[in-house]
């Protein structure tokens, strides 16, 4: 085991790694722009160094920075967390060059997982099931319609080396595909320093199917059962439970199996999620494979009593999985509510600004993984992730009854919530029997009033 990692990350997953450590006796080392000099991750990591100003591309995305940081406090290891460099194979390989492990997958699969056409690619030559589409990257408005029109529209333009629902667009006819070609080519560049596209078959109520995956160093790969993220608002997710009500035993089983193929056939090495998409037919497609933890990651460890942070450092540090497949049950039911600083009575604009009053919400089967504190100040140039509320339940109602009323008790005042946003979609008989699909909040939800 490692005896000191540098987290290289802010806010609730910084100081989540952070108390994975403490409880395996691993020191940590946290970094830190001059906006969070204050925070709680800088307040209980056992050492912190400051890497820059308050802009991410000097601070925290900074590679040479927070290599440099690793070497002064002699870390051995550097957990990204998610979002940053989580994902970047640069900065996998220079922490390889460097000595210090990187906490995830070689930048090799990394790399091939990141360029979506080619994991697409890959994957449906050993047979996985993909989304009809292309197998190439699209260049330009002109070829972008002549392709669809080989499809058939509705299609759906992503990001080639997207991720986080970013570079992504819907387009349901011909005479749209000029129009969102460019935003969804120019988000994909300003997110990702990339404007290529490609291109997919639109799957109308569909549900987004994702399995939690760990794959140690000998080759062992696990499967923790699957989390519905098809709560989302232009392809962001807001509410995620485990385990799905689409899926049965039988399903469940298949597309694990599957997930776990899918790590083998690219020697996949740590904690990773497979993506998949239901039809209504329950027909399912492999979507992508984020390479690091997942923001929902907590409903996992609801459900099945793992501790997916310790076990991901573990591996990473050389020891193998003491358990197997038939080890890992799922018991009871969990969601997890999103609560980011935007008001959605003004389209989910942003809202930073000053914490006045903050109290959390308790009782059975409540959990909370938040950085913020009464006198926080919010920043308006970092995620406006506030906190992660997630709840269990012996069965779906407990778990759903458990978040409305914790979603009651939580008080965050100074700024604007998606609190009231929860709550109305907690109210919503569709989602209370279930009935919902990745376009939902959409259709159903977005023009109805909730708010005064």
């Amino acid at each position: 085991m490692f005896s000191r990692i540098l987290v290289a990350n802010r806010g609730e997953i910084a100081l989540r790694i952070i108390r994975a450590c403490k409880e395996l006796g691993v020191e940590t080392v946290a970094v830190f722009s001059k906006e969070d000099e204050h925070s709680l991750p800088v307040k209980f990591a056992d050492e912190a160094i400051c890497v820059g100003p308050r802009e991410p591309a000097e601070s925290y995305l900074n590679v040479p920075r927070i290599i440099s940081a690793a070497e002064i406090a002699g870390a051995e290891a550097i957990h990204p967390g998610y979002g940053f460099l989580a994902e970047n194979e640069q900065f996998a390989e220079v922490c390889r060059s460097s000595g210090i492990e990187f906490i995830g997958p070689a930048p090799g699969v990394i790399r091939k997982l990141g360029n979506k056409v080619e994991a697409r690619n890959t994957l449906a030559q050993k047979g996985i099931p993909v989304i009809p589409g292309l197998e190439e990257i699209v260049e330009n408005r002109s070829q972008a319609s002549r392709l669809a029109g080989r499809i058939g529209y509705p299609i759906i333009l992503k990001a080639v080396s997207g991720g986080g629902g970013k570079g992504m667009r819907a387009v349901w006819e011909k005479k749209d595909m000029d129009v969102l070609f460019g935003l969804a080519q120019q988000e994909a560049k300003t997110s990702f320093g990339r404007s290529g596209l490609y291109m997919e078959k639109y799957l109308d109520k569909a549900r987004h199917i994702e399995f939690q995956v760990l794959v140690d160093g000998s080759g062992k790969a696990l499967h923790f059962g699957e989390r519905d993220c098809s709560i989302q608002r232009r392809y962001q997710k807001l509410i995620e439970e485990s385990p799905s009500v689409v899926l049965d035993e039988s399903l469940r089983k298949e597309m694990g199996e599957i997930a776990v193929r899918v790590t083998k056939e690219l020697g996949y090495r740590g904690a990773g999620t497979v993506e998949f998409l239901v039809d209504e037919k329950k027909r399912f497609y492999f979507m992508e494979m984020n390479t690091r933890l997942q923001v929902e990651h907590p409903v996992t460890e609801m459900v099945t009593g793992r501790d997916m942070v310790k076990d991901q450092i573990r591996i990473a540090s050389g020891e193998n999985l003491p358990y197997n497949q038939k080890d890992i049950k799922m018991e009871g039911v969990s969601l997890e509510c999103r609560i980011n600083a935007e008001d959605p009575a003004r389209n989910f604009i942003s809202s930073p600004g000053k914490i006045s009053s903050f109290h959390l919400p308790g009782g059975p089967g409540i959990r909370i993984d938040t950085h913020i504190f009464s006198g926080y100040r919010i920043p308006s140039f970092y995620d406006s992730l506030l906190a992660k509320l997630i709840t269990w339940g012996r069965d779906r109602e407990e778990a759903i009854v458990r978040m409305k009323r914790a979603l009651e008790e939580f008080v965050i005042e100074g700024v604007k919530t998606t609190i009231p946003f929860h709550q109305h979609i907690l109210e919503n008989e569709h989602f209370r029997k279930g009935d919902f699909y990745t376009n939902f909040v959409e259709e159903k939800l977005m023009k109805e009033a909730f708010y005064d």
